[in-house]
């Protein structure tokens, strides 16, 4: 038996994965312990791992900082450079104590002070990334949140977008001194870059995500390893199905299914509103999971209804379609379930998933300003009456079922171990 610890910081699309993988190493013998922010330590706690604290400790009832963190423009910056860079040394005394006397830290994306704890203790280091953009490969470009557009440069040589990412870095240049001040004062190297190069771990790097969005490529380092999605969604903790859903499911043909997934939920503006009325013009059945920060939305009727909250696996694949937000978590379910979806991008990783499952035949994506009524009609009208949609999709999510990813990553986190 082994003892490890998985680092995480983010939303439940961050937190999920690594449950997951927690659950299928802990039922494998070994003493698993998630080390996360402190909003967290009640859910862990009931699945039954060990819950250590590791700052950033954020507030998910602060709206205006989950708007700003969500802005498709300034949102990444947000995070590293208001939020993460200043918790730097919090995060590495947090992560020292939590590995004490482990054999091994699993971490997640921007666990920045990961390295340093690593270089200081010799613990044995796994990384993850839940999204292919993550790689930022040359051979599959990232679509980022600032240019859209750039999906469709997606076939334009390596060379080109090398010379296109390198440019992006060194816009970036100044977001780097707190992390040299940060490693200076540990006594370590400052030439190390934790946002691009230098997050890959040289002993095992797990993607956890689907070949489906994003196949292997050239520039993937030997250490690579691409064991699928891993899936949980609170069916352990408090993630129970409401029985009136359940019902509703049964009473008639298949609803479209309208989510902002865990994050940005905290900040719908009007959506899950405009979603009900574009429903209503349908005159199709309708599920809305608005989340429990908001007041039940305006619009519902005994044929579209909505619920806090609801696990993913239990109503997607009993929908016609999802119109939802495009983080990775939430692409995952929907990739899974076999069924077309509407992408309303925000910032991150979400206009890059976006553009992935628009590109395998299996969605449309509509901008959040332009969302609304007739808009979201109209491409739901084109999802569900042209049948290639629905086809392509079923023929997606038969291959993420069958990867078995939760699996193969624990096979490999052991053969390391």
């Amino acid at each position: 038996m082994a003892t490890i610890v998985l680092a995480t910081f983010g939303s439940l699309g961050d937190l999920h994965p690594k449950i997951a993988l927690g659950l299928e190493l802990k039922g494998r013998g070994h003493k698993v312990t998630i080390a996360a922010m402190e909003y967290y330590r009640e859910k862990i706690g009931m699945i039954g791992l060990g819950f250590a604290p590791m700052a950033p400790h954020l507030d998910p009832n602060d709206r205006d900082m989950a708007a700003e963190m969500m802005d498709a423009k300034k949102g990444t910056e947000a995070i590293l450079r208001d939020i993460i860079m200043p918790s730097l040394h919090q995060m590495y005394i947090d992560l020292t104590a939590a590995v004490d006397g482990a054999d091994m830290l699993i971490s997640g994306e921007i666990v920045y002070a990961v390295r340093s704890v690593v270089e200081k203790t010799g613990i044995q280091w796994v990384s993850t990334s839940l999204a292919p953009g993550a790689i930022m490969s040359d051979y599959d470009p990232f679509v980022p949140p600032l240019a859209p557009w750039y999906d469709k440069l997606h076939g334009w040589p390596a060379w080109f977008h090398n010379s296109f990412f390198a440019l992006m870095r060194w816009t970036i240049r100044d977001w780097y001194e707190p992390y040299k001040k940060f490693r200076r004062e540990l006594g370590l190297s400052e030439d190390h870059d934790p946002i691009f190069s230098g997050r890959f771990s040289e002993l095992l790097h797990l993607m956890l995500f689907s070949k489906v969005i994003g196949a292997p490529q050239p520039d993937w380092t030997k250490s690579f390893v691409q064991p699928g999605f891993c899936f949980y969604d609170g069916q352990n903790d408090d993630g129970k199905m409401p029985p009136e859903l359940s019902t509703f499911l049964d009473a008639g043909e298949p609803p479209i299914v309208f989510t902002l997934g865990s994050a940005a939920v905290l900040d719908p503006r009007n959506f899950f509103e405009q979603s009900a009325a574009a429903a209503k013009k349908l005159g199709r059945r309708a599920v809305l999971l608005y989340g429990s920060y908001s007041e039940p939305p305006k619009g519902l009727t005994a044929e579209i209804v909505g619920f806090e909250y609801a696990p993913y696996s239990l109503v997607f694949p009993r929908a016609a379609c999802i119109v939802h937000q495009g983080g990775v978590g939430t692409t995952a379910q929907v990739l899974r379930a076999g069924v077309p979806q509407l992408f309303m991008p925000y910032g991150h990783d979400q206009p890059d998933n976006a553009a992935r499952c628009r590109r395998l035949g299996v969605a449309e994506i509509i901008s959040r300003d332009d969302y609304g009524p007739e808009k979201a009609a109209e491409l739901l009208t084109k999802l569900l009456s042209i049948k290639t949609y629905a086809e392509r999709a079923a023929e997606v999510g038969a291959v993420v079922r069958s990867e078995g990813g939760v699996q193969v990553a624990a096979n490999e986190i052991e053969a390391v171990l």
